[in-house]
């Protein structure tokens, strides 16, 4: 049988050697095989390995110094160690980014100890205080995101029709549906002169806020030059547009955009497609084909022009604009 001391001394060697020197394979010497550790971290086993992942999570994410064992008690089968150490959190731990900053961890451990094994382990220490101040920056962090993802939420649905314009004889159904994070996804349906309708389907690099308000500016532009230029030409208004989105965009950004204008009375429906994902118009044989026009997307490059194409359309025939997040 051990005495207090020898006892005293095992416990030691398994702070020193895993706490301060980072040497895991001396668990497999002093912990029993069906050793149990009572005081477990999110997502810990209580297994001697669990034990090993954890102190080696933990060794991995701070920097160590000044490592002192402040006391030790003995007592019959049972050693109470107080150590503490200075260290500094330089990776991820608990779902907690690395902040950088020094900070001390102390830990009172109480080791059950047979035959010169260490069989159980129960634990108490300041990691959440030592975690505390990563947390709340992060809580913050994380609270101004959402803010922001509101906000963008709020200019994307802005950006959207409230109306669909209604013409006999046809029917349109938009379908829109948001991820949770907020992208470029947009369109537009608007009235034109003489009857005609402009449709708007497009999307703008990136996701959050800067797409939020690119998409609003496109949008607003798009329904602006189209209304106030009464063109007929949706390459002339593509191209309009896009000079007014390259000089007020960020340049790592771009909008893709497809337009068209219907003409209900003659069933025509002319178009311009600067880089969007091309619509599909289904006959009413069950065949389909791809409405296709060359252009740059928006916001990339002044001094662009839009090929246009032109279809008519037969009575039972269907058109799908979408964008990426279809497919």
């Amino acid at each position: 049988m051990m005495s207090e001391e020898e006892n005293k001394a095992l416990a030691r060697h398994l702070m020193e050697a895993v706490w301060k020197q980072g040497a895991l394979d001396v668990v497999d010497e002093i912990l029993t095989p069906d050793f149990v550790d009572h005081s477990l971290l999110p997502g810990q086993a209580s297994s001697r390995e669990g034990y090993k992942q954890s102190a080696a999570e933990f060794y991995g994410a701070f920097s160590f110094a000044d490592f002192t064992i402040e006391a030790q008690i003995a007592e019959g089968d049972k050693v109470v160690t107080r150590f503490s150490t200075r260290c500094i959190q330089r990776g991820e731990f608990l779902g907690v980014p690395p902040s950088g900053e020094v900070g001390t961890y102390s830990t009172i451990r109480i080791n059950r100890i047979v035959g010169g094994k260490i069989t159980d382990e129960w634990s108490e220490g300041s990691l959440l205080e030592m975690l505390l101040p990563s947390f709340e920056r992060e809580i913050r962090a994380r609270e101004r995101v959402e803010q922001d993802l509101r906000v963008a939420r709020s200019i994307q649905q802005a950006s959207l029709p409230t109306e669909v314009p209604e013409l006999e004889g046809w029917r349109i159904a938009p379908y829109y549906q948001p991820a949770r994070e907020v992208g470029g996804d947009f369109y537009d349906l608007f009235e034109l002169e003489e009857g005609r309708v402009g449709v708007v389907v497009g999307d703008a690099t990136g996701k959050g806020m800067p797409a939020a308000l690119v998409v609003s500016a496109a949008s607003s532009m798009l329904r602006a030059v189209a209304q106030a230029f009464h063109s007929s030409s949706p390459g002339e208004v593509l191209s309009r547009v896009n000079e007014a989105l390259v000089a007020r965009i960020p340049p790592n950004m771009f909008v893709t955009c497809f337009y068209a204008i219907l003409d209900p009375k003659s069933a025509t429906l002319r178009y311009a497609n600067a880089g969007h994902d091309l619509p599909y118009l289904r006959h009413s044989d069950g065949g389909a084909e791809e409405l296709r026009a060359r252009g740059m997307p928006l916001g990339l490059m002044p001094g662009m022009s839009y090929e246009e194409g032109e279809v008519t359309l037969e009575e039972g025939n269907c058109l799908l604009f979408y964008s990426d997040g279809l497919v």
